[in-house]
């Protein structure tokens, strides 16, 4: 099919719940997408967060290839070896004791909060209220959805699941005040990606720990987004000196693979029991092939290290453009937000026609998340397109 055969037959048989340009997409290298045209963008969005280590990379591709020849799929009924030695890593190198696998952050949130549901409700009947807090993304699915911020995602399905109550993002005295008896769990993300990318304090972060020890409450982090290596550190957590009972992650977790995982701690395993979840294609031997991949680069102290100074670099390179569109810079290691006083999505798809992948986070903030082995060179191409960008829209 050629270019305009493919858009057409889209739109002719994909339900339309996305906006796409007249853009197909036909292979990727390292830092860049190359399209049907024969067009090459520098790619700053990783697909959302997802391939952290680039397109097409070697290791990933024998691994994946060779599983696929090996085996691809037998159903959690039986062990593989793919799913053991990844849940073993992912425990061993957390708070965690043991580990949920699904297919996407939408279904790990949902594991999240059904898992704390069970918790509360093995103290009283009635603990099942859920603290949310502005501008959180924690999904589509129903029960994710229900502690998703955004009206707009919410309002048209509603009514949702019942008990969910949205505070101030970063306010800890409402936090304070509204975390009781009745509280099961307090879900947030310790920096915030759709939502604008908003980075949590250690305050926040801390006061909530200290909250919910107070009330028997559990501590989700939803790191979907912000953790496996995005911030500079294995988890976006650990800077703030705080351990969750749940932590959610996804997105980069198999380099572009479904995958999703409920890390929980051994006071909330010791409440599930065989039958109260569980899923057919969860962390399959192919999927876990690539994330065992994904995790062992970037549980590296080398790798860690440079993503804390491109990230450094780049965030020093934003905030030094002396434009009067940006109003700030945010962020941590390379997942950073750009806030406009003016409407983001013209400068994304003049970014676009220039040859350059971003994104946005709500209306006036630009997101990057480029793959984790951006070099200071290609950082340098990106930050002059955007300058460039921003000054022809003024």
């Amino acid at each position: 099919m050629n270019k305009q055969a493919i858009i057409q037959a889209e739109a002719d048989y994909v339900l339309h719940t996305y906006n796409r340009p007249d853009i197909v997409f036909s292979h990727g290298e390292g830092m860049y997408l190359y399209d049907s045209d024969g067009n090459q963008y520098l790619d700053f969005t990783s697909g959302i967060a997802v391939t952290s280590l680039g397109h097409s990379d070697p290791d990933w591709v024998t691994a994946v290839t060779q599983q696929a020849a090996q085996l691809t799929h037998v159903s959690n009924l039986f062990h593989t070896a793919p799913q053991a030695q990844l849940a073993q890593k992912l425990v061993q190198n957390s708070f965690a004791d043991k580990v949920f696998f699904c297919n996407s952050g939408a279904e790990a949130n949902e594991a999240a909060l059904k898992f704390a549901r069970k918790v509360g409700k093995s103290h009283h009947e009635d603990k099942t209220k859920i603290v949310a807090f502005s501008g959180g993304f924690h999904g589509r699915t129903m029960g994710s959805l229900s502690a998703t911020y955004k009206a707009q995602y919410r309002e048209p399905f509603a009514p949702l699941v019942p008990g969910v109550t949205f505070l101030p993002f970063n306010d800890l005295p409402a936090a304070q005040a509204a975390i009781d008896d009745d509280t099961c769990a307090v879900i947030v993300e310790p920096i915030q990606g759709e939502g604008g990318v908003n980075p949590a304090t250690a305050e926040f972060l801390q006061g909530l720990r200290a909250a919910c020890n107070a009330h028997h409450a559990l501590l989700i982090f939803d790191e979907v987004q912000c953790g496996l290596g995005r911030t500079g550190t294995l988890w976006a957590y650990q800077p703030f000196g705080v351990s969750p009972d749940i932590m959610t992650l996804a997105k980069p977790l198999a380099g572009g693979l479904p995958i999703g995982a409920a890390l929980v701690t051994q006071a909330v395993a010791e409440v599930i029991q065989p039958g109260d979840h569980g899923s057919t294609f969860a962390a399959g031997p192919l999927v876990c092939a690539a994330a065992n991949v994904v995790f062992d680069k970037i549980n590296q102290q080398p790798f860690l290290q440079a993503v804390q100074e491109n990230g450094a670099y780049l965030k020093h390179r934003l905030q030094t453009l002396e434009l009067e569109q940006i109003v700030d810079v945010r962020g941590q290691g390379l997942l950073l937000g750009v806030a406009l006083n003016q409407p983001a999505a013209p400068i994304m798809a003049a970014a676009r026609a220039k040859g350059l992948l971003i994104l946005t986070a709500g209306d006036d903030v630009l997101r990057l998340a480029p793959p984790l082995i951006v070099s200071k060179g290609e950082i340098d191409t990106a930050v002059t397109t955007i300058a460039a960008c921003l000054e022809e829209s003024s």
